[in-house]
């Protein structure tokens, strides 16, 4: 059972998350049928506020979906892959996996928007801030709205 910190922290990734669909546009291949978020690796409190969110939200006219992915080579059309701290060694994988795609890749350990990730979660002074790595998210065709650039702490 997650502890009131960890739901907590949970709620924000979740919001973050959700509001990154509004400041990144896909290519238009990608906003047909689901818009597609996958997991890799566990996080129940997490998963659990995503999949309220896709309950009631939407991305553009695209359902949510969330999936977990138990192994990289499952990792075929997602808007976005999540990947989270126990799973970090994999990114290297996601990132060849993922390549000619136009999937956002997201992580939660230091250093990894440097290493591949668009955009990584980090806590600054107790709060939670994000990296972003513009070149790492326009290597997949996917625009970037100068909002967020201004609200996250650049990489390159």
């Amino acid at each position: 059972m997650p502890d009131a910190a960890e739901e907590a922290n949970a709620k924000i990734k979740a919001i973050y998350i959700y509001n990154f669909t509004k400041y990144i546009e896909w290519p238009d291949n990608y906003k047909e049928g689901n818009f597609v978020i996958g997991f890799l690796g566990s996080n129940s409190a997490l998963l659990t506020k995503l999949s309220e969110m896709a309950e009631t939200k939407k991305v553009g006219s695209q359902t949510i979906q969330i999936k977990n992915i138990t192994s990289v080579d499952n990792a075929d059309k997602f808007n976005i892959i999540y990947i989270l701290t126990d799973n970090s060694p994999q990114l290297s994988e996601v990132v060849s996996k993922v390549k000619g795609k136009s999937t956002l890749i997201v992580t939660d350990k230091p250093g990894l928007a440097k290493q591949g990730s668009g955009i990584n979660f980090v806590v600054i002074e107790n709060k939670q801030k994000i990296e972003l790595n513009k070149s790492n998210i326009e290597k997949y065709k996917l625009k970037i709205a100068s909002t967020l650039v201004s609200m996250a702490l650049p990489v390159n």
